[in-house]
């Protein structure tokens, strides 16, 4: 199962332009759908608006070399390790497994698609169709661990695996049925037959359902996820404090003066603070 191209064997089926044609209008459909959705939600006029406002309140101008340097650790802790669930180690992990599930599943179904297919004379390295499946499997692993066990906590929230909530789960819904029936439409190809082709079916619509509800879905807010992390950075260098008023630094001896309490409340583990809404889990629905 492994070490099979299955859009080599579907290839004989289907032909391998209209295949490719597909993959080209599901990108087209991405990129309509973010774009009506800033469209709709004003998300790009909203970060311009702000950055103006910050670039007015700013006590310093950042320099091409820190601005660089505030990309690079966005890229390595909001993006690429995912630092903003440090707090949820669980959320942290099933979110990468999802996330580097998706990337890993579909850049592998557009190389084999576009350059490995029987019609094209190029056999798919093992590898490459091994990767396909883990990707596969990796977005099903995340997936679940998320609709199962994170965003329903039926202890606290009382929310059954089995409330869909429209359109806000059908993004993670579409994801989870699409990695689901790739691996069942591959691990039956060899048996063939009428079972097969359904889960054909069934991963194609649930890839389409994907792509095309973008303007409905979470799917976009990727794209405006690392641009939002990455100016709340440069804000917080810049010393524009989201355009709130300037509290100065607690550690700064006059503003202790001022107010005597500061120092029982700072540090990592201040001694007044208590554990507060981490004392325990929420367990009291």
């Amino acid at each position: 199962m492994f070490d099979v191209n299955p859009f080599d064997e579907l290839s004989a089926l289907i032909s391998t332009s209209i295949l490719q044609g597909y993959i080209v209008l599901m990108l087209i459909m991405v990129v309509v759908g973010t774009i009506l959705d800033m469209m709709h939600k004003k998300s790009a006029q909203y970060f311009f608006e702000n950055a103006e406002k910050a670039k007015k309140n700013a006590k310093r101008t950042l320099s091409g070399g820190e601005k660089a340097s505030l990309a690079i650790a966005t890229a390595a802790n909001e993006v690429l390790t995912s630092g903003e669930f440090a707090c949820r180690p669980s959320r942290r992990y099933s979110h990468l497994l999802t996330m580097y599930g998706f990337i890993i599943f579909v850049a592998t179904t557009v190389w084999l698609i576009f350059g490995n297919t029987s019609q094209n004379g190029a056999a798919a390295p093992t590898l490459l169709t091994a990767l396909w499946h883990l990707g596969a499997l990796m977005l099903c692993l995340g997936g679940y661990w998320f609709w199962f066990f994170i965003r329903v906590d039926v202890s606290s929230e009382g929310v059954k695996w089995y409330n869909f909530n429209g359109r806000g789960d059908i993004f993670i819904v579409s994801l989870i049925t699409m990695g689901t029936f790739a691996l069942l439409w591959s691990g039956t190809l060899a048996s063939g037959g009428m079972l097969n082709m359904i889960f054909l079916v069934l991963f194609i619509a649930s890839a389409t359902i994907l792509f095309s509800t973008v303007f409905w879905s979470k799917f976009a807010h990727m794209f405006f996820k690392p641009a939002a992390a990455y100016q709340k950075r440069c804000i917080k260098a810049d010393g524009s404090y989201e355009n709130l008023p300037e509290l100065g630094e607690l550690s700064d001896p006059d503003l202790q003066a001022r107010y005597p309490d500061i120092p029982e409340y700072m540090g990592d583990n201040p001694p007044h603070m208590g554990l507060g809404i981490k004392r325990e889990a929420p367990n009291h629905y």
